[in-house]
């Protein structure tokens, strides 16, 4: 038997979750919006664990190969043992070859060049939430909001594309809002922004 009581409370009830839903929300568009521009132009690649190597050593073919970094950010080569090379671009670690070779060697000349890239922990892009495909992703030089889509196929059907933020923690992670939705929905050109390395783009699920 249905109660005045019992309707007063379904509809308290009611009024309860709906105001939870708004207060979520005005929570989600609290964050000001991210910088339409955000790389930077001196950006250099660092390298990290996973990434291929490939060690040119001039004049010293024998001495030249392709090697993995390994997960302690270490790599071992000929008249090399486990040699630093995670957070240093491929210069720094030429100059750094270059000095371990230099005790067995005269005057070598090293070049580096990263063939398989990962990046470091801290400079990798991370999707969590309502993405298709929720991954970590290498950072790139001018990288986008909308080349992350494309790289993780986009939304699901229960995303809120437009409560999405992007946690910055280069900037001690400080939080903006990202209208996804009218981005890959729409075509919005103008929701599109850049990413920074470390960024972590979080898709809420909707509520409706």
């Amino acid at each position: 038997m249905i109660t005045i009581r019992s309707v007063i409370s379904s509809g308290a009830k009611w009024l309860v979750t709906a105001c939870s839903v708004m207060l979520l929300a005005a929570c989600a568009s609290s964050y000001p919006p991210a910088p339409s521009a955000a790389a930077a132009p001196d950006y250099n690649y660092k390298i990290g664990p996973g990434d291929n190597l490939s060690i040119i050593v001039w004049r010293n073919p024998e001495l030249s190969m392709i090697v993995p970094v390994r997960p302690d950010g270490k790599i071992s080569a000929p008249l090399i043992d486990d040699l630093n090379a995670m957070d240093k671009n491929p210069t720094a670690l030429s100059r750094d070859i270059e000095k371990e070779l230099g005790k067995f060697i005269r005057d070598p000349v090293v070049t580096v060049v990263v063939t398989g890239f990962v990046g470091p922990y801290s400079e990798q892009i991370r999707v969590v939430g309502e993405a298709a495909r929720p991954q970590t992703l290498p950072y790139k030089q001018k990288m986008t909001a909308l080349d992350v889509m494309i790289a993780v196929g986009g939304m699901t059907e229960f995303a809120d594309g437009n409560r999405a933020t992007i946690l910055r923690t280069s900037e001690n992670n400080a939080q903006y809002s990202i209208r996804l939705r009218d981005l890959i929905k729409r075509g919005d050109v103008s929701a599109n922004v850049d990413m920074k390395p470390g960024d972590i783009l979080i898709i809420p699920q909707s509520w409706f």
